[in-house]
């Protein structure tokens, strides 16, 4: 039984209680603490502590089966909300509440929900069953009540299964009433590896990459690697970059050597060094910008001499972007929705769930914006145009993708956001393990279980700095996300909610445990952080 039929099982078989409840207390083990509940009084009580504008704005998203225009005559048979994917944008300021009623029409009783990427909120609206909600059931309607009240650019998406590859996703801004920025316009940016209705589903990707390397021939080339050593040795393919065996919607189902496993999405041969090594798992046939494809691509229209602020979201699967505006320089101010000291590059590199907000003043005629899938030898684009001038080749790859990249880690906190030196109470070490060979990813060699997930939680308390230390064992990079806080990377590096990890490193994050509950920390690689990549960081009673 896939994991999606297995979970939708295992949330229908829930009772009245809840599934928050369900998580609290449903771990085998008689060690594990008492759990605060995310429906539970201490959730409600940070609820009424934070500050609210007394606003409310509702928004009704249906998610249903979809035939989504790619562009260049591209159709795609997905999910989307409301049918169009980037679903349309929700834009709140600081200390509104919104109400957002989840309408599931998605066939063969397929549950879903929705995850507000990014925002520190009550927990029991954060959107992850079977911990803080029930799957909400095909044919059911369910309502995401909650305040957002740290200003920045998010966006939400599925926790069930590999839904986040599908065409359910959205930006998510929250205005800041008292915006220090000044600049005259403003476009949302939202990037994407696309696969679904096209060469596939998401489920079928999975479900190849399951099966993991192992034994695989290819060919002559031994891609076994040592399966204890925690990686795949074999699948980065060192100096062979130049092998796109990447990027063509029509790809056989099948190679050779494959030892008769099908190799219909598995790619290979996509490294980079901004990644440290192997840059995916997923060949995907286009990379959308704002949901449509370089051939024909999505346009801001504007006027020279402006400054625009571009707020740009990845919403991708398993591709980090680096990301450029052909004739021009950015001026990075923000990343995952918190402001930084200002830096200007020439690109950026953006992995999946990671934001990123740019000033930058545009010049006069026709500019790509040109979203290189790191590692993958394939390109994303939209364009900026201001004034005549002819569109550039779908191809195009302007020079400034090769100049200066500044990676989060270069990047220092605003001196109003960065958090005060404070002694670490609670640390835990987050080894990320696993690796290709048998598809096993994994934090601290434990799988999350779904049937348990608070089996091995790693547990604070309200009031406790936190230290986590990410330990990557593997030969693979991994965006590693924590819902509920915004943590900083170091004593002084940015606040992020979503960071990556780089093979073979560490980086430590710390954090205050100020919003009770029971959060995940995962992957934002879908398919990692479907294999097991994640765990429950959890408030003890």
């Amino acid at each position: 039984m896939n994991s999606i039929n297995r979970r939708s099982v295992l949330l229908a078989g829930l009772g009245v209680a809840g599934a928050g409840a369900l998580a609290a207390c449903s771990s085998g083990s008689t060690s594990t603490p008492a759990l605060i509940s995310p429906s539970g009084s201490a959730v409600a009580a940070t609820e009424k502590k934070r500050k609210g504008t007394g606003r409310t704005q509702k928004v009704t998203l249906t998610a249903a089966p979809a035939i989504l225009d790619l562009g260049g005559r591209i159709m795609a048979k997905s999910w989307a909300f409301s049918g169009q994917a980037p679903g349309k944008e929700i834009r709140l300021s600081a200390g509104d509440t919104l109400a957002a009623e989840l309408s599931n029409q998605l066939p063969n009783k397929t549950t879903t929900s929705i995850h507000w990427h990014g925002l520190a909120m009550r927990n029991d609206m954060d959107g992850v069953p079977p911990v803080t909600q029930q799957a909400v059931r095909a044919g059911a309607n369910f309502t995401y009540r909650f305040i957002a009240d740290a200003p920045g650019t998010y966006f939400f998406h599925p926790h069930v299964g590999v839904q986040l590859d599908r065409g359910l996703y959205a930006p998510l801004i929250v205005e800041d009433p008292k915006e220090p920025l000044s600049y005259d316009d403003e476009w949302v940016v939202v990037l994407d590896d696309w696969v679904d209705g096209v060469t596939g589903t998401p489920d079928e990707v999975l479900a190849e990459l399951r099966q993991g390397m192992g034994g695989m021939d290819m060919g002559g080339m031994d891609m076994g690697g040592d399966s204890g050593s925690g990686g795949m040795e074999g699948h980065d393919m060192h100096g062979k970059g130049s092998m796109d065996m990447g990027e063509d919607p029509a790809s056989p189902s099948a190679s050779p050597g494959s030892g008769g496993k099908s190799m219909k999405f598995m790619l290979m041969g996509a490294e980079s060094e901004l990644l440290g090594g192997d840059a995916g798992d997923v060949k995907y046939p286009y990379h959308l910008v704002n949901g449509r494809v370089p051939a024909d691509p999505d346009v801001y229209q504007g006027k020279p001499g402006k400054r625009v602020r571009l707020r740009i979201i990845n919403a991708g699967g398993d591709t980090a972007y680096r990301v450029a505006l052909g004739g021009h320089k950015l001026t990075i101010t923000h990343t995952d929705g918190f402001p930084v000291e200002h830096q200007r590059v020439d690109a950026l590199l953006i992995g999946m769930g990671e934001r990123y907000d740019v000033l930058v003043t545009v010049g006069d005629g026709v500019f790509p914006l040109v979203a290189l899938a790191e590692g993958k030898n394939a390109t994303g684009m939209a364009l900026v145009r201001t004034g005549s001038g002819s569109t550039p080749k779908a191809t195009v790859r302007p020079k400034e993708l090769n100049g200066r990249i500044l990676t989060a880690s270069q990047l220092r906190a605003a001196d109003d956001v960065r958090l005060p030196s404070k002694k670490v109470d609670r640390e835990h070490r987050v080894e990320l393990t696993g690796g290709m060979d048998k598809y096993n990813w994994a934090i601290n060699g434990k799988a999350f279980d779904m049937d348990d997930p608070a089996a091995h939680p790693l547990t604070i308390e309200e009031g406790q700095r936190v230290r986590l230390d990410f330990v990557n064992t593997t030969e693979m990079w991994h965006p590693m996300h924590l819902h509920g806080h915004t943590y900083q990377l170091g004593n002084t590096g940015p606040r992020k909610d979503t960071a990556i990890v780089l093979p073979k490193k560490k980086l430590s994050v710390v954090f205050d445990a100020d919003n009770p509950g029971q959060w995940m920390l995962h992957c934002h690689n879908a398919y990692h952080g479907e294999a097991g990549m994640m765990a429950l960081v959890a408030y003890q009673a």
